[in-house]
């Protein structure tokens, strides 16, 4: 993916995909067709951020207001192009 279609990208869940928590695990799942795949650490979170109107930019700017000194702008843009070349975001 080039660096002008990451601050295009405005990513979002793929059809048919659920993003849920699991209360008695304490853990996010992504709830795929016939698959379910823990969301480790601030997976969660970063993916419910995934609704398609905001851009790649625009969750790393919130995520770093929610978690001062996290390192989101190193991070976050590959773990969501992870998700993305799995099929799990759109």
């Amino acid at each position: 993916m080039t660096p002008q279609a990451v601050t295009d990208w405005r990513p979002a869940l793929a059809p048919g995909l659920r993003l849920r928590h699991d209360p008695v695990r304490g853990e996010d799942l992504l709830v795929l067709p016939e698959r379910v795949v823990v969301l480790e650490g601030s997976g969660g979170t970063v993916v419910g951020l995934c609704d398609g109107t905001r851009t790649v930019e625009g969750i790393v700017d919130e995520l770093a207001e929610r978690f001062p000194g996290a390192p989101v702008a190193a991070t976050v843009p590959a773990f969501l192009d992870s998700l993305r070349r799995e099929g799990w975001l759109t």
